[in-house]
């Protein structure tokens, strides 16, 4: 495979649906809804920034509470943000390649992509507030 086959993959995908009656279902594709790309770019940028957010909350007392992460945390930030970039990213490959698929025949796949937007968009909320909480009360002593 070469970045020209990719290329050229991207701009012609060769499956936009299923090829049989049984793919209707759950189809496998290669072209994704353009409705993804949104939600999943900024669930990438939101990884980032709770990782940030994570080290300063760090800096003031905090630690984390993801066993995994912990690993790497406060001695290897490097490791830390490869590692978290690299599991976020892997998760969404996943939640893009099953957006077609239903989970438990109702809920779209789709849905959960931006279940997982809003959830990251809540963690992301609850760190700021406890970073500005953290250094409010650090001024004040």
């Amino acid at each position: 495979m070469t970045l020209a086959a990719y290329w050229h993959g991207a701009r012609y995908p060769r499956r936009r649906g299923g090829r049989r009656e049984a793919d209707l279902r759950y189809a496998v594709v290669d072209w994704y809804s353009a409705r993804l790309l949104i939600p999943v770019l900024t669930i990438l940028g939101l990884c980032v920034f709770d990782g940030l957010l994570t080290v300063m909350l760090m800096q003031h007392g905090a630690f984390e509470l993801n066993p995994v992460m912990a690993l790497f945390l406060p001695h290897n930030l490097l490791g830390f943000a490869l590692v978290k970039l690299a599991l976020t990213g892997a998760g969404l490959c996943i939640l893009v390649a099953c957006s077609r698929m239903q989970l438990f025949r109702k809920i779209p796949g789709e849905l959960i992509v931006y279940a997982v937007l809003g959830i990251y968009m809540c963690l992301i909320a609850y760190e700021l507030r406890m970073l500005e909480y953290v250094t409010t009360h650090s001024q004040l002593t």
